[in-house]
């Protein structure tokens, strides 16, 4: 992976943006709707660059850029039509440690900026390293028909409620039981049952366990689709072997990880509601299947 992806709170960030042209605009379009103190300088502005400035939400300078200008900056987005311009000035932040983009030239970029698509508070993110930038416009279409516009208020609820939850339920596993049984009940609605459906959500916070299983070895990609789901909603994976990468990034990453207990253990982990994943040899998974008839065997193509 050589872009690690982060999300930045823009809050007080100082964006220097060099160039007031198309590609500048486009660039300015996104960083506009964040929290960051924006300047842009270049001798000629765009006509919707200007709209920014008469509404005071960016700072405008009408001239050349300076090696002054790159100082007490976060980060620097290089936009002129000038190659050899932004060359100079991305060298010149990267000597005082402040992080460059140079608009389609990654070869110059310290970061780079992501396919974004935007629902308030759910920000999802593509990205191809820079090579494919059509590719993930691509994605981002096809999510924005998946995830509607909703979304934005949904999440600003439950933003407003997390508090509440926090102070009436003191466990972290019962929190998370109760979002999933609120977002189960409410889907990706927001509307006049949103608020029934959350305080409904604290009615019931028993929940059965789960065991899973998964025979060693099994390739990652023949699993079946609706397995994954489940894989996401795990409290703890055993297995006595390191798993194999591409079986590792399917599961929920705060999940507990340990070695392959006891039977009784696990009897006694399913009886207080906890969602496993059990990864062994063939004959071990067998006896499993034998000892815990309810678990799920997670085979190439079937639950």
């Amino acid at each position: 992976m050589q872009y690690f992806p982060l999300f930045v709170d823009t809050q007080g960030l100082r964006v220097l943006l060099v160039g007031a042209g198309e590609v500048a605009t486009r660039k300015l379009d996104l960083l506009a709707r964040t929290d960051a103190v924006i300047h842009v300088i270049a001798p000629d502005i765009a006509a919707d660059i200007d709209t920014y400035y008469q509404q005071g939400r960016i700072r405008l300078s009408r001239r050349a850029v300076t090696q002054d200008d790159i100082a007490d900056i976060d980060l620097v987005y290089l936009a002129t039509a000038n190659e050899q311009l932004n060359i100079d000035f991305a060298d010149i932040a990267n000597e005082r440690g402040i992080w460059v983009n140079v608009v389609d030239n990654p070869g110059y970029c310290r970061f780079i900026t992501p396919s974004i698509v935007d629902r308030g508070r759910l920000v999802v993110a593509i990205s191809t390293a820079g090579v494919a930038p059509v590719f993930a416009r691509t994605i981002r279409s096809r999510l924005e028909t998946m995830l509607p516009a909703s979304l934005a208020p949904l999440f600003d609820f439950v933003a407003s409620k997390r508090e509440d939850v926090q102070q009436t339920l003191a466990n972290g596993k019962d929190r998370r039981l109760f979002w999933e049984r609120f977002f189960y009940s409410n889907q990706d609605r927001f509307d006049n049952l949103t608020e029934q459906r959350y305080v409904d959500a604290f009615q019931e916070m028993t929940r059965q366990g789960e065991i899973l299983l998964l025979t060693e070895h099994t390739p990652a990609n023949l699993l079946p689709i609706a397995a994954m789901p489940l894989l996401q909603k795990l409290d703890v994976i055993f297995s006595d072997d390191p798993l194999n990468s591409e079986t590792n990034e399917l599961l929920r990453r705060d999940a507990n990880r340990t070695q392959i207990p006891k039977l009784s253990d696990i009897a006694h982990q399913y009886e207080q509601g906890n969602r496993m994943l059990i990864v062994a040899a063939p004959d071990k998974i067998a006896q499993l299947i034998a000892y815990f008839p309810m678990a799920k065997h997670l085979r190439p193509g079937a639950l």
